[in-house]
Protein backbone atom coordinates (compact mmCIF):
# COMPACT_ATOMS: atom_id res chain seq x y z
CA UNK A 1 0.00 0.00 0.00
CA UNK A 2 1.35 3.30 -0.80
CA UNK A 3 1.34 6.35 1.75
CA UNK A 4 -1.60 7.21 3.82
CA UNK A 5 -2.41 11.08 3.93
CA UNK A 6 -5.69 12.33 5.22
CA UNK A 7 -6.49 15.05 2.55
CA UNK A 8 -7.42 17.33 5.95
CA UNK A 9 -3.47 17.39 6.09
CA UNK A 10 -2.99 17.74 2.69
CA UNK A 11 -5.13 21.13 3.00
CA UNK A 12 -3.43 22.37 5.84
CA UNK A 13 -0.06 21.80 3.89
CA UNK A 14 -1.51 23.31 0.59
CA UNK A 15 -2.82 26.75 2.64
CA UNK A 16 0.66 27.89 4.07
CA UNK A 17 2.03 27.39 0.43
CA UNK A 18 -0.56 29.36 -1.49
CA UNK A 19 -0.60 31.70 1.36
CA UNK A 20 2.83 32.16 1.35
CA UNK A 21 2.69 33.20 -2.23
CA UNK A 22 -0.35 35.15 -1.85
CA UNK A 23 -0.80 37.54 0.30
CA UNK A 24 -4.47 38.01 -0.30
CA UNK A 25 -5.61 34.89 1.34
CA UNK A 26 -6.59 34.51 4.95
CA UNK A 27 -8.14 31.97 6.63
CA UNK A 28 -10.70 32.00 8.89
CA UNK A 29 -12.08 29.01 11.56
CA UNK A 30 -15.25 28.03 13.87
CA UNK A 31 -13.32 27.33 16.90
CA UNK A 32 -12.48 23.86 14.71
CA UNK A 33 -8.70 24.66 13.46
CA UNK A 34 -6.60 21.98 14.83
CA UNK A 35 -8.95 19.25 13.29
CA UNK A 36 -9.57 21.08 9.57
CA UNK A 37 -5.56 21.51 10.02
CA UNK A 38 -6.42 25.50 9.27
CA UNK A 39 -4.22 25.85 12.70
CA UNK A 40 -1.15 25.53 9.90
CA UNK A 41 -2.00 28.48 8.60
CA UNK A 42 -2.72 30.23 11.84
CA UNK A 43 1.37 29.26 12.95
CA UNK A 44 2.60 30.17 9.83
CA UNK A 45 0.44 33.99 8.85
CA UNK A 46 -1.17 34.80 12.41
CA UNK A 47 -2.00 37.99 10.90
CA UNK A 48 -4.43 36.50 8.67
CA UNK A 49 -5.97 33.99 10.59
CA UNK A 50 -9.52 35.12 12.26
CA UNK A 51 -10.62 32.29 14.70
CA UNK A 52 -14.62 33.62 14.96
CA UNK A 53 -15.95 30.56 17.45
CA UNK A 54 -18.72 28.56 17.58
CA UNK A 55 -20.63 31.13 15.20
CA UNK A 56 -21.06 29.74 11.96
CA UNK A 57 -23.19 32.09 10.40
CA UNK A 58 -20.80 34.54 11.81
CA UNK A 59 -18.02 32.82 9.73
CA UNK A 60 -19.39 32.79 6.24
CA UNK A 61 -20.98 36.47 6.75
CA UNK A 62 -16.99 37.95 7.84
CA UNK A 63 -15.86 35.54 5.06
CA UNK A 64 -17.95 37.38 2.58
CA UNK A 65 -17.08 40.90 4.02
CA UNK A 66 -13.64 40.31 3.40
CA UNK A 67 -13.92 39.21 0.31
CA UNK A 68 -15.34 42.06 -1.19
CA UNK A 69 -11.98 44.03 0.14
CA UNK A 70 -10.37 41.92 -2.19
CA UNK A 71 -8.99 39.15 0.30
CA UNK A 72 -9.45 35.74 -1.13
CA UNK A 73 -11.02 33.98 2.32
CA UNK A 74 -11.04 29.93 2.94
CA UNK A 75 -13.65 29.69 5.58
CA UNK A 76 -13.19 26.31 7.22
CA UNK A 77 -15.17 23.91 9.79
CA UNK A 78 -16.88 20.49 9.75
CA UNK A 79 -18.78 19.94 6.67
CA UNK A 80 -22.01 19.22 8.69
CA UNK A 81 -22.12 22.69 10.37
CA UNK A 82 -21.02 24.23 6.78
CA UNK A 83 -23.81 22.94 5.15
CA UNK A 84 -25.99 22.82 7.62
CA UNK A 85 -25.78 25.64 10.55
CA UNK A 86 -24.69 27.99 7.94
CA UNK A 87 -26.38 27.23 5.12
CA UNK A 88 -28.85 30.30 4.71
CA UNK A 89 -25.70 32.78 4.67
CA UNK A 90 -23.70 30.55 2.17
CA UNK A 91 -26.82 30.78 0.04
CA UNK A 92 -27.64 34.27 0.13
CA UNK A 93 -24.29 35.87 1.16
CA UNK A 94 -22.08 34.27 -0.53
CA UNK A 95 -23.73 32.26 -3.80
CA UNK A 96 -26.57 34.85 -4.67
CA UNK A 97 -23.77 37.87 -5.04
CA UNK A 98 -21.57 34.89 -5.99
CA UNK A 99 -18.67 36.44 -3.91
CA UNK A 100 -15.08 34.99 -4.20
CA UNK A 101 -15.21 32.87 -0.83
CA UNK A 102 -13.91 29.14 -0.48
CA UNK A 103 -15.84 27.07 1.84
CA UNK A 104 -14.16 24.08 3.34
CA UNK A 105 -15.74 21.77 5.42
CA UNK A 106 -14.19 18.78 7.04
CA UNK A 107 -14.81 15.24 8.19
CA UNK A 108 -17.34 14.59 5.50
CA UNK A 109 -18.60 11.25 5.73
CA UNK A 110 -19.44 8.79 7.53
CA UNK A 111 -15.61 7.48 8.04
CA UNK A 112 -15.94 10.33 11.23
CA UNK A 113 -16.82 7.25 12.52
CA UNK A 114 -17.41 7.27 16.36
CA UNK A 115 -18.49 10.96 16.30
CA UNK A 116 -21.68 9.69 15.42
CA UNK A 117 -24.35 10.33 12.80
CA UNK A 118 -25.13 13.96 14.24
CA UNK A 119 -21.56 14.82 13.16
CA UNK A 120 -21.41 12.84 9.74
CA UNK A 121 -21.82 14.94 7.03
CA UNK A 122 -23.20 12.73 4.74
CA UNK A 123 -25.56 15.28 2.58
CA UNK A 124 -22.74 18.69 2.23
CA UNK A 125 -22.12 16.99 -1.19
CA UNK A 126 -25.70 17.34 -3.11
CA UNK A 127 -26.92 20.31 -0.47
CA UNK A 128 -23.73 22.32 -2.04
CA UNK A 129 -24.60 20.95 -5.27
CA UNK A 130 -28.09 22.35 -5.15
CA UNK A 131 -26.79 26.33 -4.83
CA UNK A 132 -26.59 28.21 -7.86
CA UNK A 133 -22.76 29.60 -8.48
CA UNK A 134 -21.26 26.96 -6.45
CA UNK A 135 -18.41 25.05 -6.92
CA UNK A 136 -18.29 21.63 -5.64
CA UNK A 137 -14.70 19.71 -4.71
CA UNK A 138 -14.29 16.33 -3.27
CA UNK A 139 -10.53 15.44 -3.57
CA UNK A 140 -9.35 11.72 -3.80
CA UNK A 141 -5.99 11.65 -2.15
CA UNK A 142 -3.47 14.43 -0.34
CA UNK A 143 -1.72 15.23 -4.09
CA UNK A 144 -5.25 16.02 -5.64
CA UNK A 145 -6.14 18.09 -2.24
CA UNK A 146 -2.89 20.17 -2.69
CA UNK A 147 -4.14 20.87 -6.52
CA UNK A 148 -7.31 21.63 -5.83
CA UNK A 149 -6.31 24.37 -3.19
CA UNK A 150 -4.52 26.28 -6.17
CA UNK A 151 -7.25 26.09 -8.30
CA UNK A 152 -9.77 27.54 -5.56
CA UNK A 153 -7.29 30.14 -5.03
CA UNK A 154 -7.03 31.48 -8.93
CA UNK A 155 -10.56 30.45 -9.10
CA UNK A 156 -12.93 33.58 -8.93
CA UNK A 157 -16.31 32.94 -7.28
CA UNK A 158 -17.41 30.50 -4.27
CA UNK A 159 -15.99 27.25 -3.85
CA UNK A 160 -17.18 24.39 -1.60
CA UNK A 161 -14.18 21.63 -0.81
CA UNK A 162 -14.69 18.11 1.29
CA UNK A 163 -11.81 17.48 3.49
CA UNK A 164 -11.66 13.69 4.81
CA UNK A 165 -10.67 13.21 8.60
CA UNK A 166 -9.16 9.69 8.05
CA UNK A 167 -5.66 9.00 6.05
CA UNK A 168 -6.11 7.24 2.86
CA UNK A 169 -3.52 5.75 0.20
CA UNK A 170 -1.85 8.11 -2.05
CA UNK A 171 -2.95 7.51 -5.84
CA UNK A 172 -1.80 10.36 -8.02
CA UNK A 173 1.87 11.27 -8.79
CA UNK A 174 3.01 14.78 -7.31
CA UNK A 175 5.24 15.34 -9.88
CA UNK A 176 2.89 14.54 -13.21
CA UNK A 177 -0.85 15.17 -11.97
CA UNK A 178 -2.30 18.20 -13.74
CA UNK A 179 -6.29 19.39 -12.01
CA UNK A 180 -8.47 21.43 -13.45
CA UNK A 181 -12.03 22.64 -11.98
CA UNK A 182 -14.91 20.76 -13.93
CA UNK A 183 -12.23 18.57 -15.19
CA UNK A 184 -12.61 14.55 -14.32
CA UNK A 185 -9.46 11.96 -14.93
CA UNK A 186 -9.30 8.23 -16.12
CA UNK A 187 -7.30 6.81 -13.56
CA UNK A 188 -7.20 3.02 -15.32
CA UNK A 189 -8.47 2.37 -18.40
CA UNK A 190 -10.85 -0.68 -18.85
CA UNK A 191 -13.30 -1.64 -21.78
CA UNK A 192 -16.50 -4.47 -19.60
CA UNK A 193 -17.53 -1.34 -16.84
CA UNK A 194 -16.65 2.13 -15.72
CA UNK A 195 -16.25 3.48 -12.11
CA UNK A 196 -17.26 6.63 -11.65
CA UNK A 197 -15.44 7.68 -8.22
CA UNK A 198 -14.91 11.02 -5.98
CA UNK A 199 -13.32 11.69 -2.75
CA UNK A 200 -12.05 8.39 -0.61
CA UNK A 201 -13.81 5.97 -2.52
CA UNK A 202 -11.17 6.31 -5.41
CA UNK A 203 -8.97 4.55 -3.25
CA UNK A 204 -11.89 1.55 -3.01
CA UNK A 205 -12.13 1.57 -7.28
CA UNK A 206 -8.92 0.47 -7.19
CA UNK A 207 -9.03 -2.00 -4.80
CA UNK A 208 -12.33 -3.56 -6.65
CA UNK A 209 -10.71 -3.10 -10.47
CA UNK A 210 -7.75 -5.14 -8.78
CA UNK A 211 -10.01 -7.87 -7.64
CA UNK A 212 -12.13 -7.49 -10.82
CA UNK A 213 -9.10 -7.99 -13.22
CA UNK A 214 -8.22 -11.39 -11.32
CA UNK A 215 -11.23 -12.31 -12.73
CA UNK A 216 -10.97 -11.46 -16.26
CA UNK A 217 -13.10 -8.14 -15.85
CA UNK A 218 -11.94 -4.90 -16.98
CA UNK A 219 -12.87 -1.89 -14.89
CA UNK A 220 -12.25 1.64 -16.49
CA UNK A 221 -11.51 4.19 -13.34
CA UNK A 222 -12.96 7.84 -13.80
CA UNK A 223 -11.83 10.21 -10.83
CA UNK A 224 -14.26 12.88 -10.41
CA UNK A 225 -13.10 15.06 -7.93
CA UNK A 226 -14.98 18.14 -9.07
CA UNK A 227 -18.74 17.44 -8.45
CA UNK A 228 -20.39 20.34 -9.93
CA UNK A 229 -19.98 21.70 -12.51
CA UNK A 230 -19.88 17.74 -13.51
CA UNK A 231 -17.29 16.35 -16.28
CA UNK A 232 -20.42 15.21 -18.86
CA UNK A 233 -17.82 14.52 -21.45
CA UNK A 234 -15.30 11.80 -19.89
CA UNK A 235 -18.08 10.48 -18.26
CA UNK A 236 -19.96 9.52 -21.82
CA UNK A 237 -17.04 8.98 -23.73
CA UNK A 238 -16.25 6.16 -20.95
CA UNK A 239 -19.89 4.86 -20.76
CA UNK A 240 -19.94 4.83 -24.69
CA UNK A 241 -17.08 2.19 -24.54
CA UNK A 242 -18.15 -0.24 -22.04
CA UNK A 243 -21.95 0.15 -21.83
CA UNK A 244 -22.09 -0.07 -17.82
CA UNK A 245 -21.33 2.49 -14.79
CA UNK A 246 -21.12 2.31 -11.21
CA UNK A 247 -20.83 5.36 -9.57
CA UNK A 248 -19.39 5.81 -5.92
CA UNK A 249 -19.62 8.15 -2.91
CA UNK A 250 -19.10 8.56 0.52
CA UNK A 251 -22.49 10.34 1.12
CA UNK A 252 -26.61 10.41 0.03
CA UNK A 253 -26.76 9.45 -3.39
CA UNK A 254 -29.96 11.45 -3.93
CA UNK A 255 -28.74 15.03 -4.60
CA UNK A 256 -25.06 13.63 -4.77
CA UNK A 257 -22.83 12.50 -7.66
CA UNK A 258 -24.83 9.36 -8.28
CA UNK A 259 -28.13 11.79 -9.73
CA UNK A 260 -25.90 14.09 -11.09
CA UNK A 261 -24.18 11.01 -13.32
CA UNK A 262 -27.38 9.52 -13.87
CA UNK A 263 -29.05 12.93 -15.01
CA UNK A 264 -26.74 13.61 -17.07
CA UNK A 265 -26.00 9.60 -18.77
CA UNK A 266 -29.76 10.03 -19.05
CA UNK A 267 -29.14 12.51 -22.07
CA UNK A 268 -26.38 11.46 -23.70
CA UNK A 269 -25.77 7.41 -23.26
CA UNK A 270 -28.32 5.53 -20.97
CA UNK A 271 -27.14 2.68 -19.80
CA UNK A 272 -27.23 0.01 -16.89
CA UNK A 273 -26.17 1.49 -13.65
CA UNK A 274 -25.88 0.62 -9.97
CA UNK A 275 -24.46 2.82 -7.15
CA UNK A 276 -22.44 2.66 -4.01
CA UNK A 277 -23.40 5.02 -1.31
CA UNK A 278 -25.76 6.03 1.04
CA UNK A 279 -29.32 4.88 0.72
CA UNK A 280 -32.14 6.94 2.31
CA UNK A 281 -30.40 6.59 5.65
CA UNK A 282 -28.33 8.29 8.54
CA UNK A 283 -24.91 6.98 9.71
CA UNK A 284 -24.27 5.51 13.20
CA UNK A 285 -21.37 5.65 15.22
CA UNK A 286 -18.92 3.23 14.99
CA UNK A 287 -15.67 2.15 13.77
CA UNK A 288 -14.89 3.63 10.27
CA UNK A 289 -14.20 0.61 8.63
CA UNK A 290 -17.00 -0.85 9.97
CA UNK A 291 -19.35 1.75 8.79
CA UNK A 292 -18.23 1.48 5.20
CA UNK A 293 -18.75 -2.43 5.17
CA UNK A 294 -21.83 -1.67 7.32
CA UNK A 295 -23.45 0.75 4.60
CA UNK A 296 -21.75 -1.42 1.60
CA UNK A 297 -19.15 1.29 0.44
CA UNK A 298 -16.19 -1.13 -0.27
CA UNK A 299 -14.19 -3.13 -2.69
CA UNK A 300 -15.87 -6.19 -2.35
CA UNK A 301 -19.40 -4.36 -2.41
CA UNK A 302 -18.27 -2.77 -5.46
CA UNK A 303 -17.51 -6.42 -7.40
CA UNK A 304 -20.94 -7.26 -6.46
CA UNK A 305 -22.36 -4.42 -7.79
CA UNK A 306 -20.10 -4.74 -11.23
CA UNK A 307 -21.40 -8.74 -11.46
CA UNK A 308 -24.58 -7.71 -10.45
CA UNK A 309 -24.44 -5.61 -13.90
CA UNK A 310 -22.87 -7.95 -16.32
Amino acid sequence: MGELIATRDAFGSALIACGGENKDIVVLDADLAKATMSVRFKEAYPERFFDVGIAEGDLIDTAAGLSMTGRIPFACTFAVFAAGRAFEQIRNSVAYPRLNVKICGSHGGVQVGKDGATHQAIEDLAIMSAIPNMVVLNPGDAVEMEAAVKAMVEYDGPVYVRLGRNPVPVVFDRETYQFEIGRGTVVREGGDVTLIATGCLLDVAVKAADILLQEGISAEIINIATIKPLDREIITKSVKKTGKAVVMEEGIIVGGLGSAVAAALSETCPVPMAFIGMDDTFGQSGDAADLMKYYHMTAGDTVMKVKGLL
